[in-house]
């Protein structure tokens, strides 16, 4: 079987689609409504760090007492009527001509709503998808891709370099440390940890619609339950070669989360696929437990 790649589901928030001008736009309604002070110079070297989590850290280096969450819900409200306006970054496109560009726009303000809408704007055959601050190295759609030449195979994964990182205030990257996660399949270990990223892996078109796509009552967890599901209905193949980048902060960082939510939706996964709730871990806890087999 001869497999071209048709399409690629991008995070392109900020990256191939110029959304960030409309993004500050809304910011500075919300800023201005609350009498936070936030520079457009600091809202740039933020940039992928969840809203929730900037306005967080604005209240605890200002010395106000709001409610962040409902502030990050007011700052989407604010966004949601500018996304007409969206339009792909020019430069970017043009300067890959072969690149053929798509801008859906979701607003969904969760990850498994915003792959589901990407997945069905895409048209290939295998759906890959990449979160805004990861890195795809060369060759790894190509390698990933010839393993679905298997007509049994329907997902598959490449192995990632996790790598904690720091973000300067002109908005540098400075990395850390780092580890590498490379495993095959492990039934038993997956109930305790997730080890495979989204970045990392791409699923057949029939495995994704069969399944539903991702479950998209889980704000968190929902990777995860979506590869559970996926490797009880198809084949699922390693390829291996470190190909991934994950990029990790200790801001914007949703394994961070410890909030009432994320557990109840770590019950819920355990309850769904008959293990043990595991504890809350971070992704870098995971790479530094998981590792290299």
């Amino acid at each position: 079987m001869h497999l071209m790649i048709h399409g690629i589901v991008f995070d392109c928030d900020g990256t191939l689609a110029d959304t960030m001008p409309l993004h500050w736009q809304a910011w500075r309604v919300v800023s201005e409504r609350h009498g936070i002070h936030f520079t457009e110079e600091r809202f740039y070297s933020l940039g992928g760090v969840p809203s929730r989590d900037i306005l967080k850290m604005l209240a605890q280096e200002q010395g106000r007492s709001f409610d962040h969450i409902a502030v990050a819900h007011e700052k989407e409200e604010a966004y949601l009527p500018l996304m007409a306006e969206v339009e792909p970054i020019h430069a970017v496109v043009e300067s890959v001509p072969l690149l053929e560009v798509t801008v859906i726009p979701v607003g969904a303000g969760q990850a498994a709503a915003a792959r589901n809408a990407a997945a069905e704007g895409a048209r290939g055959e295998i759906l890959a998808f990449l979160d805004d601050d990861d890195v795809w190295r060369p060759d790894h759609l190509a390698a990933l891709v010839a393993a679905f030449r298997d007509p049994e195979v329907g997902f598959a994964w490449r192995d990632s370099e996790v790598i904690r990182e720091v973000v300067r205030d002109d908005g540098t990257r400075e990395s850390r440390e780092s580890r590498v996660l490379a495993r095959d399949w492990d039934d038993r270990l997956m109930r305790s940890d997730d080890y495979l990223p989204p970045s990392a892996w791409a699923v057949r078109r029939s495995v994704f619609e069969a399944l539903g796509g991702f479950d998209t009552t889980f704000r968190y967890s929902e990777d995860w339950d979506f590869v559970l599901r996926a490797a009880a209905v198809t084949r699922v193949q390693r390829v291996p070669g470190v190909t991934v980048e994950v990029r990790l902060r200790d801001v914007g960082n949703t394994s961070a989360d410890l909030t009432p939510e994320r557990l109840a939706c770590l019950q819920r996964l355990a309850e769904r696929h008959g293990f043990a709730t595991p504890p809350p871990k971070t992704f870098w806890e995971v790479a530094c437990t998981v590792g290299a087999a």
